[in-house]
């Protein structure tokens, strides 16, 4: 367990394992022991690096918006810190947006990278869920005082009274309009977009990402070589949820799968 000083941030990670560095970006509300039901599979045969994003687990809050581009900032300076030659990316929903600012902003410090339950339009989302994010703000603090999300943050946060603050700013992300289609669609980093068969998004954005990346345009042929060019690939679990698709036996197996397969 360790921290590192950047960008003005004092960024708590843990490393578990030994091989090939791997880092595991958790989503919103939580920490990287979101990961602890994977996290012996990616163990196996990776360096598995865990950091906890700004204002969330054990890294505390500096005054600035909780921004996607920001906090890739952050992980590409902590690769940097911690001297990895381009690491695997796994993200899941916040972690997965915060992925692939990273690849796009970044793209010479990161090998592949799996995007996990990740829209990359506002307007891709469920209605009656932009509704429920609507209300994310401070005042809903005291509606989740019995929720896993606040006894995490309660147990470990460096200023548990940074909770109603952390709803204010996550609210105001998800109330931001979006649109990265342009940057997806240049991304030089081989990504696997994977989703649950029920998230947060209908699977059909999940594949209309895979489009821009290059996917799903003809056949692949017998040896592969009608596959995307830039290394891309595609997964939606079956009986899963954006809630439950990283408890899933599939979602590290299909990730290093994908991670672990040669050029």
């Amino acid at each position: 367990m360790s921290y590192a000083e950047v960008n003005g941030i004092n960024l708590y990670f843990e490393t578990h394992g030994t091989g090939r560095p791997l880092i595991l970006l958790h989503g919103g509300l939580g920490s990287g022991e979101m990961f602890g039901a994977s996290l012996a599979a990616f163990a196996g045969n990776h360096q598995v690096i865990l950091p906890d994003l700004q204002g969330h687990g054990r890294t505390a809050d500096v005054d600035r918006p909780v921004d996607y581009a920001l906090m890739a900032d952050d992980i590409a300076a902590l690769i940097g810190h911690l001297g990895l030659d381009r690491p695997d990316v796994v993200g899941f929903s916040l972690g997965g947006g915060v992925g692939l600012q990273l690849a796009i902003r970044h793209p010479e410090k990161v090998g592949k990278l799996v995007a996990t339950s990740v829209g990359i339009r506002r307007d891709a989302f469920f209605p009656d869920l932009l509704e429920q994010q609507a209300q994310v703000n401070a005042a809903a603090a005291a509606f989740m005082k019995d929720t896993p999300m606040y006894e995490l943050y309660a147990r470990v946060a460096p200023r548990p009274e940074d909770f109603p603050r952390l709803l204010d700013k996550i609210g105001e992300t998800m109330r931001r309009d979006f649109d990265h289609t342009e940057q997806v669609r240049g991304l030089r980093v081989p990504t696997l977009i994977m989703g649950a068969d029920a998230d947060m998004v209908p699977p059909s954005h999940f594949v209309e990402i895979f489009a821009l990346l290059g996917g799903g345009q003809r056949d692949g042929g017998w040896m592969g070589d009608g596959r995307p060019k830039g290394g891309h690939a595609l997964a939606i679990l079956p009986g899963t949820t954006h809630y439950n698709i990283i408890d899933s036996p599939l979602f590290a197996t299909t990730a290093l799968a994908f991670l672990d397969q040669k050029a």
